[in-house]
């Protein structure tokens, strides 16, 4: 069963101003990566946003992964 991607596998922590800390959490092997944006457009469409979009939270995952 393919799980979709949430705003719940994030977790945000901001470490300065427009300057964050972002960590993905795989919904399937639990495993956890950890990355370090200053994209203040990405974080406003994932975090900040009442629904953000599929497309957003991919290319957060994908700041994540690489």
């Amino acid at each position: 069963m393919k799980n979709t991607i949430s705003i719940h596998d994030f977790n945000f922590l901001q470490i300065g101003y427009g300057q964050w800390i972002v960590y993905y959490t795989s919904p399937n092997t639990h495993k956890i990566w950890k990355a370090y944006t200053t994209d203040s457009i990405l974080i406003d469409a994932t975090k900040n946003s009442d629904s953000p979009k599929i497309v957003d939270l991919n290319q957060l995952k994908k700041i994540c992964k690489s």
